[in-house]
């Protein structure tokens, strides 16, 4: 058999770079899937937050039967450690699939809030609630509605508990991202909404189950909505499958916040942490 000419050798080379070099931008572009994937093997992700070590606040937990939700709902609040005073509260909005104990079992948040004080952050406290697995944190159809639960149920609850409700602020993650923007501007000063789950349009494969039908994803759209007299903090992963719409949110509210290394991972949400919650508890301080 022939050996190959150099000229063919050459070629081939070429072709196999130019290969590669538009392999590469498909996948940077979205073009091509996988990106998160190669990112992740390739170390471009960015690091997974560590909890720190530091001594958890204290956690007062229990139910309360909810008429917005036609049922029985748990809850945690998370009080920053040695820490006795009062304080205002940050409602911690869970991701689908989730519920109150995911704040600390998921994300360490006890640990983090006691690192958040120490580093100068003023004190506040953290409430967690279930809010319904894939609710959404909007009014169903079924009259399940966690947005009247939080409002009407749990806030008069965290006041007989002792905190400051005037002044309130919201965080959420996924799911609880989407729902801290859609439920901060009735009574928040500030939101803090991590990888939210957002959708431009009903057809723009909404996940199964967010709305009832495209009249319910318009009248608790998030996009057009400006939020008056709120501070709004939004952080998403480049690899994340909302990163464009929630680029698109931040501009549009002229919000805090950017986009990092990172993809729809419990990971990413532990290394935004710190500076969400010093970013809600100065907001609160004002």
């Amino acid at each position: 058999m022939p050996l190959l000419s150099r000229r063919v050798l050459l070629r081939t080379g070429a072709a196999a770079t130019i290969a590669g070099v538009a392999a590469v931008a498909g996948l940077e572009t979205g073009a091509i899937p996988g990106r998160a994937k190669v990112h992740d093997v390739l170390g471009l992700s960015g690091p997974d937050g560590v909890v720190p070590d530091v001594p958890p606040g204290p956690v007062e937990s229990g139910t309360f039967e909810s008429a917005a939700r036609r049922t029985t709902v748990g809850y945690s609040i998370i009080r920053p450690h040695e820490s006795s005073a009062e304080l205002p509260v940050v409602l911690a909005l869970h991701g689908r699939g989730g519920d109150h104990t995911s704040a600390i079992g998921d994300l360490g948040m006890d640990r983090y809030l006691t690192a958040a004080m120490r580093s100068g952050t003023p004190p506040f406290a953290v409430a967690t609630v279930d809010g319904g697995r894939d609710n959404y944190w909007h009014p169903r159809a079924t009259g399940d509605d966690p947005l009247r639960m939080l409002s009407a149920e749990f806030l008069p609850l965290l006041a007989k508990r002792g905190l400051h409700i005037d002044r309130v602020g919201v965080l959420g993650w996924s799911m609880g991202g989407y729902g801290a923007l859609l439920s901060g501007g009735r009574s928040a000063v500030a939101i803090g909404a991590m990888s939210p789950a957002l959708w431009r349009r009903y057809d723009e494969d909404v996940a199964d189950g967010a709305f009832d039908g495209a009249d319910d994803f318009e009248q608790h759209q998030v996009f057009g909505r400006p939020l008056e007299n709120v501070a709004v903090r939004i952080d998403c992963g480049r690899d994340d499958p909302f990163a464009d719409a929630a680029g698109d949110l931040r501009r549009e509210l002229h919000a805090a916040g950017g986009q990092q290394a990172g993809a729809h991972t419990a990971g990413y949400w532990r290394r935004m942490l710190p500076e969400q919650l010093r970013f809600l508890g100065e907001k609160l301080a004002r």
